[in-house]
């Protein structure tokens, strides 16, 4: 297979997506119909009937943090997200332990979501079956591993490929939850207990403290949403699509999430049996689809499940193998992870990418870890190391925040009353570490896994020889080539030698 040498200026993937294509990468990676299976569960076991409400404080969170990537975006773009955002603003070394962050979360959420696709095809199989008391059961790690297999096959194609097949899949996953919504609605909820109950958005008799625990899980389930910045190289005119496609994941999916939520929440009902039944859902839209339209929209939720953790799989390699790409092009790492292939994709990053999520999901199906208590060890999967990637992420978000101040007060002072925002952004980010650390038990536990993986980004950070100048160097070069040849490609000279059909 030819490849694009390091040594050429031109280590580029190719600009071929529009803003339809960013917004795909990133609702891939949140997976919207796949946050509403599952998602809610846990709020409305530590929160009762308020579910909806958590989501709307959560929506407010996510909102604060996406103001600085949009705000950073706007200025520079560049096939590493984070790791050049933070590192153009506040240095090489904080951009390298922002990457790393970024890298890590999005390759813990691939080998969770061989999990997820595990756990939701066997709900998919049971359904269909009816339910028996013995179900046909395949194993995790099949359903898993073929997906994976299915995501390194389109990943190695041309990316504007893999955006199209995400905005397909939570496409088709966004209409089947409007359908279910409409349904709950016209019906007038569950007549059994309180019907249409707006008094899901009232926290009587809630403390503090289980507001703030539950609404850490509703932040978690918009993880991901800033995948659009990994993109910064491949999409037409950066610094007007990737801001959009962030604002635009972000307002579209927060609304969702609320309505869904509610509709959710009245739809299994308000009372003690209702809440129950809703904690208690191994996948609440596919069990509300069977209550109010029938087994056949059942199996249809249960199906876009499937699809949705696929998704996530799907994006979260790709965008894993671009921030290696990213890393490796500047020298820090094996110069084969920085070359592109003939098609001006990252296929050597995204080889070593799927190889650890294969050794790591072998070792856990082997060992029966880890084990958090869901009963179910496809869930144990997708849960646990899910939480260590949104930690880490988490991190990388508080670096953003404060790039994101940096740059307001040096580079924007005409926005400088903008700058409470990140403020009060990095403040919910610290409350979400310490709502998730203050409960943990064991040292093994996913956020203090994912403490302990920074910590290793941290050293790397302060010992890694000529690290700061090799980043610096890589960032200046590839910030310089991108504004170059977004203007050249803006005026019609000088274009890339690369197709330009676009999504």
């Amino acid at each position: 297979m030819s490849e694009v040498s390091l040594s050429q200026s031109s280590v580029r993937p190719r600009r071929n997506l529009t803003l339809w294509g960013a917004l795909g990468l990133s609702l891939g990676i949140v997976g919207p119909s796949l946050a509403m299976a599952g998602n809610g569960q846990g709020t409305a076991a530590a929160i009762g009937k308020a579910v909806p409400l958590i989501f709307v404080l959560g929506a407010v969170g996510i909102m604060l943090i996406s103001h600085g990537f949009v705000r950073l975006t706007q200025r520079y773009n560049q096939a590493g997200s984070a790791y050049a955002l933070v590192g153009k603003t506040l240095g090489p070394r904080a951009g390298f332990f922002s990457g790393w962050g970024v890298m890590l979360a999005y390759l813990f959420f691939a080998i969770g979501n061989l999990g997820a696709i595990g756990s939701f095809t066997q709900a998919f199989i049971d359904n269909a079956q009816g339910n028996p008391a013995h179900p046909f059961h395949v194993p995790w790690l099949l359903s898993g591993g073929i997906g994976l297999a299915l995501a390194s096959l389109l990943a190695t194609r041309e990316f504007r490929n893999v955006v199209k097949t995400l905005l397909w899949i939570e496409g088709i996953g966004v209409l089947s939850m409007t359908i279910l919504c409409i349904v709950i609605f016209a019906k007038g909820g569950n007549h059994h207990a309180t019907g249409i109950d707006f008094s899901t958005f009232s926290f009587k008799g809630a403390s503090f403290s289980g507001i703030m625990g539950a609404t850490v899980g509703a932040f978690l389930s918009w993880s991901g949403f800033e995948g659009a910045a990994a993109l910064g190289e491949e999409t037409n005119n950066p610094s007007r699509n990737i801001p959009r496609a962030l604002l635009t994941c972000v307002i579209g999916t927060s609304v969702l999430f609320v309505i869904v939520m509610f509709a959710e929440t009245v739809g299994f009902g308000t009372n003690a049996a209702g809440i129950h039944a809703f904690a208690t859902s191994g996948n609440s839209l596919a069990q509300l689809g069977h209550m109010y339209v029938g087994l056949w929209f059942s199996l249809v939720l249960s199906f876009t499940a499937v699809m949705s953790s696929f998704g996530c799989l799907l994006g979260s390699t790709g965008t894993t193998s671009r921030l290696l790409f990213a890393f490796s092009r500047d020298g820090v790492g094996p110069r084969s992870w920085g070359r592109l292939d003939h098609r001006g994709e990252p296929t050597n990053a995204l080889f070593a990418v799927v190889a650890v999520v294969v050794v790591v999901a072998l070792l856990s199906f082997v060992s029966g870890h880890p084990v958090v208590g869901t009963g179910d060890s496809a869930l144990d999967m997708y849960f646990y190391y899910s939480v260590i990637g949104a930690m880490t992420l988490m991190v990388a978000y508080l670096m953003v925040e404060f790039a994101t101040i940096r740059h307001l007060v040096t580079e924007r002072r005409e926005k400088i009353v903008e700058v409470v925002i990140p403020i009060l952004g990095a403040i919910l980010i610290v409350a979400v570490f310490y709502y998730n650390v203050k409960s943990q038990v064991t040292w093994v536990a996913g956020p203090f896994i994912a403490l302990l993986l920074m910590a290793v980004g941290l050293v790397i950070c302060l010992t890694f020889p000529d690290l700061a100048s090799k980043v610096s160097n890589g960032l200046n070069r590839d910030m310089s080539e991108a504004e170059g040849k977004e203007l050249m490609g803006s005026s019609g000279i000088g274009r890339e030698p690369f197709p330009t059909e676009e999504i």
